[in-house]
């Protein structure tokens, strides 16, 4: 599992891109990020090389942040793909509560997915012939 970076943000003009400007100016690189909004606020989800590292920073500048563990799977980049991992989920029961994905030029894709409890991704994940990609090679070294 992975830790994923979540930062709520108010709907004002440049506020996202504060947000970028203070992790960029920490020398933090973010891998992906998915934003989810309301009326009132947003979402940040963000894949990072220093999620811990980016929920200090982000906090010590009046940003709202915290941590939580997702699983991050490689899928093949093809249509159907990402049903077969959901169909996983979905036989044994389990709900998934978000998840998004990106894709690379090599026909891979990879796709977070939060699910409660986490411990059960991996299971699922592992009995639909995936694995979950391991926090080293998430994060910077």
């Amino acid at each position: 599992m992975i830790k994923q970076l979540t930062v709520f943000l108010e709907n004002d003009a440049g506020r996202l891109s504060s947000l970028c400007q203070c992790l960029g100016d920490a020398g933090i690189n973010m891998t992906t990020m998915m934003i989810a909004d309301t009326s009132e606020y947003g979402v940040a989800r963000i894949v990072c090389d220093t999620p811990e590292k980016a929920r200090d920073i982000l906090e010590e500048q009046g940003f709202r942040a915290s941590t939580v563990e997702v699983a991050a799977v490689r899928i093949s980049d093809e249509p159907g793909g990402l049903a077969k991992l959901m169909h996983a989920f979905g036989d044994a029961g389990i709900n998934v509560e978000y998840a998004y994905c990106f894709a690379t030029t090599d026909g891979i894709a990879t796709v977070i997915i939060k699910i409660n409890p986490i411990e059960d991704a991996r299971k699922v994940v592992e009995s639909a012939g995936y694995c979950c990609i391991p926090p080293e090679e998430m994060y910077a070294q």
